[in-house]
């Protein structure tokens, strides 16, 4: 059974900028899909009786939104039974206002992990229910691929984003470190949290972010200096290690130039060094649950515990590696890096979410990060491939993610555009 439907937010805004359709419909169309669907996926926690807005670039566009991010007047449970009687929340988040001024509306709050950590929520990947959807924003990632919202928030700490990106079929963005700020979201690891959210296409990445930002889309440079990173001390895979040189094959004839990535070595070094600095920070974050750890799951517990053991001078060594990254990385000359964005197609079985090591350098760093969907393996799982770009760079990251995209999996509407009709 295969649920995945994407449906394509720059279609949508083009038919409510031109009146072929309208907000309300676009609530409906919104509901009736998670009325069809849902109840065989789960990506939902509950709606929300929210009337659509047209005001905005993006003019009534429906908004999934992570269950750890506050929507003003609803309970922010965190997929655990500790917030099972949480009150509402009295405000916003800063990223959920940041969205309404661009246009889009909740909807509903998509499943999370418990506390975005590993321990799974009920949550199916609409690729093949029997996998699953990764983690942890997996109701938000699931939701966009089968179609009930062309937009959804996520955040990432580890491989929060893109990891369900990758293993649902569908776009993701994960923002620079710091980029909105986090407040009305419950976090896990200060330095390390970011937000992120999910689209059908790289285009509707594109086009979100210039809502949101209200800046133009950037136009792609005509020769993107690249660097192919393997992943390989890693363990990727040689399905999605394939996809990567498809995604480099395809830049490289749209112009780009590409080289290997010089630092394998270290970036295995930032991966070694990121669970340490998660840990660490988590258990002073989570000092609350850390002290009633036979109500939360054994992943979470496990995590708090080896956080407060982890003594000041390892969490100091592990941000040195860091720092000393960030320093030499910066150094190179590329206008981004094209990687895995997870070892492989989405595991079989839904009693873990997969393993986001794939992500963790590049979030120890603060550096955004867009998935490129499109490929799959032989069995038609989806594949993904990642970008990662400057700090504070995601318009022009944006701009060279699409160009790495397989041209049949762009919007009809861009199709349309570049034929001139």
């Amino acid at each position: 059974m295969n649920l995945r439907e994407p449906w394509s937010l720059r279609e949508l805004v083009a038919d409510l900028t031109a009146g072929r359709t309208t907000p309300a419909e676009a609530l409906e169309r919104s509901r009736a899909k998670v009325a069809d669907t849902d109840p065989a996926l789960r990506a939902w926690v509950e709606p929300l009786d929210e009337t659509a807005p047209a005001a905005g670039p993006l003019g009534g566009v429906p908004l999934g939104v992570k269950d750890i991010v506050d929507v003003a007047g609803v309970p922010t449970r965190c997929g655990t039974e500790l917030r099972a009687d949480a009150p509402p929340a009295p405000s916003d988040a800063a990223i959920v206002r940041a969205w309404r001024t661009a246009g889009a509306f909740p909807v509903g709050k998509t499943v999370t992990t418990e506390f975005a950590y590993f321990s799974p929520g009920p949550t199916r990947n609409p690729a093949d229910p029997e996998r699953t959807p990764g983690g942890s924003s997996s109701g938000s990632a699931a939701a966009v691929a089968a179609g009930h919202v062309p937009l959804a928030i996520g955040s990432q700490t580890a491989g929060s984003v893109t990891r369900p990106a990758a293993f649902c079929g569908v776009a993701s963005l994960v923002l620079s470190h710091g980029r909105i700020p986090t407040d009305g979201v419950v976090g896990l690891a200060p330095s390390l949290d970011s937000h992120g959210f999910f689209t059908a296409t790289t285009a509707d990445l594109a086009l979100a972010w210039s809502a949101l930002t209200g800046t133009p889309e950037a136009a792609p440079k005509p020769a993107p200096r690249l660097l192919r990173w393997t992943g390989a001390a890693l363990g990727a895979g040689d399905a999605v290690s394939a996809a990567v040189d498809d995604a480099c094959a395809r830049l490289s004839d749209r112009g780009a130039v590409v080289t290997a990535f010089p630092h394998e070595v270290l970036v295995a070094e930032l991966a070694e060094a990121h669970p340490v600095v998660m840990a660490y920070e988590a258990a002073r974050e989570r000092a609350d649950e850390l002290a009633v750890a036979d109500r939360i799951s054994e992943h979470l517990a496990t995590l708090l515990r080896t956080g407060a053991a982890t003594s000041d001078d390892d969490y100091a060594a592990a941000r040195k590696v860091v720092t000393e990254a960030n320093r030499r990385l910066d150094r190179l000359e590329c206008d981004a890096i094209v990687g895995p964005a997870a070892p492989g197609p989405a595991p079989r079985g839904l009693a873990a979410t997969g393993d986001p090591v794939m992500s963790r350098p590049w979030q120890a760093l603060g550096l955004p990060a867009a998935t490129v969907p499109g490929q799959f393996d032989e069995a038609g799982a989806p594949l993904g491939v990642q970008l990662i770009g400057h700090r504070h760079g995601e318009r022009a990251l944006l701009a060279t993610a699409r160009r790495a995209e397989r041209e049949d999996s762009t919007t009809a509407l861009d199709r349309a555009r570049a034929a001139g009709t």
